[in-house]
């Protein structure tokens, strides 16, 4: 099985949706007394931050973590189905290097399967061609 690249662009990209909402709509505030939120040069029309009212901000921010994790999961669930995690390497290795004795093996089979399949065609060519018409 073979991770899928869109999964993992998929996550990335809820990433940025989850930054860019918290960014876009936050509601200014200061932390401490002595913090102060700055004025900022902008267009009419432009505004540093489009806040929402705090439950729908927190409602939001759940829903684009609970797609985060599901979206996590799949990842992990297809990354658990890969096969040889449970091997190490040097098993790993050793089974790469069996299966190629293997496919030596049966080439070997199959070129001598081939070669017998000549000849058996040759023999029967030979007996139609000796046999004659009346």
């Amino acid at each position: 099985m073979v991770i899928n690249p869109l999964t993992v662009s998929q996550l990335a990209q809820q990433f940025v949706a989850c930054l860019h909402f918290v960014h876009r709509r936050h509601d200014l505030e200061t932390l401490s007394p002595n913090d102060k939120i700055r004025d900022i040069k902008q267009e009419p029309h432009q505004k540093e931050v489009d806040p929402l009212p705090a439950d729908e901000f927190q409602a939001g921010l759940k829903e684009l973590s609970r797609d985060l994790i599901v979206k996590e999961q799949e990842i992990e669930y297809l990354i658990s189905m890969l096969p040889g995690l449970e091997n190490s390497e040097n098993d790993q290795e050793k089974n790469i290097r069996d299966l190629e004795e293997d496919l030596k093996t049966a080439e070997a089979q199959r070129q001598e399967a081939l070669r017998e399949k000549d000849d058996i065609l040759a023999e029967l060519d030979a007996v139609i061609r000796s046999i004659r018409r009346p």
